[in-house]
């Protein structure tokens, strides 16, 4: 039976290219392409794909949110992140949202074959400059890690609309995302530095009271 692989790509040019790559492995079938996380959102539950590719960066919610949103509701699903960022934050939240496999872009057509027999058969493909990071990473704990290190760069920009004193739904309109979006950035921020407000958060990523 092949492998069902759905593939989450915003450019619209390797979405279509990914796709093109995966009919040529009898192995392998695309059973969806997406360009963001919304409409691959709506199909997810009664898709179950074997496989995801998911890109990081897709407008609105991003990859990693997505991973976040749908892994623990159905865990047999493998999601291999694709994303041309060789950011080692981004590879943890990925790793810790629920992701199985990272791969930089744009990968070989082997490449991503290999990724999706590998994370199929039980292990975790990563590009070797992502598998680095990872093990250099394991010398620091992330209690080590500034307070504001521990944020990726989106969340790191709602904290300082927070800072600012706008409310959820100006920081909303501000970021062109709806007030859920806003209030799953924070709910993460408060996680990562381990507070309970507004102020607490302000304070310990900035070190000073808020004013």
């Amino acid at each position: 039976m092949a492998i069902r692989v759905a593939v989450v790509e915003d450019d619209v040019k390797l979405l279509e290219l990914t796709v093109s790559i995966l009919q040529f492995y009898p192995d392998i079938e695309c059973v969806g392409a997406y360009e963001s996380a919304e409409a691959f959102s709506e199909t997810f539950l009664s898709l179950r794909p074997d496989v995801v590719l998911m890109d990081i960066g897709l407008p609105q919610e991003d990859g990693i949110e997505c991973v976040r949103k749908w892994k623990p509701k159905l865990r047999e699903t493998h999601f291999v992140m694709l994303t041309s960022l060789s950011d080692p934050q981004k590879t943890f939240d990925a790793l810790q949202a629920g992701a199985t496999g990272y791969v930089l872009k744009p990968p070989m057509p082997e490449q991503i074959a290999a990724a999706i027999r590998d994370v199929w058969a039980g292990g975790s493909p990563m590009s070797a400059s992502i598998a680095r990071f990872v093990v250099e990473s394991f010398q620091h704990t992330e209690t080590e890690l500034p307070a504001l290190e521990r944020l990726t760069k989106t969340e790191r920009e709602v904290l300082h609309d927070l800072e600012a004193g706008f409310s959820y739904k100006e920081i909303a309109a501000r970021r062109f995302v709806d007030i859920t979006t806003v209030q799953s950035h924070i709910r993460h921020i408060y996680e990562k530095l381990e507070v309970h407000s507004r102020t607490e958060a302000v304070n310990k990523a900035f070190g000073r009271k808020k004013s």
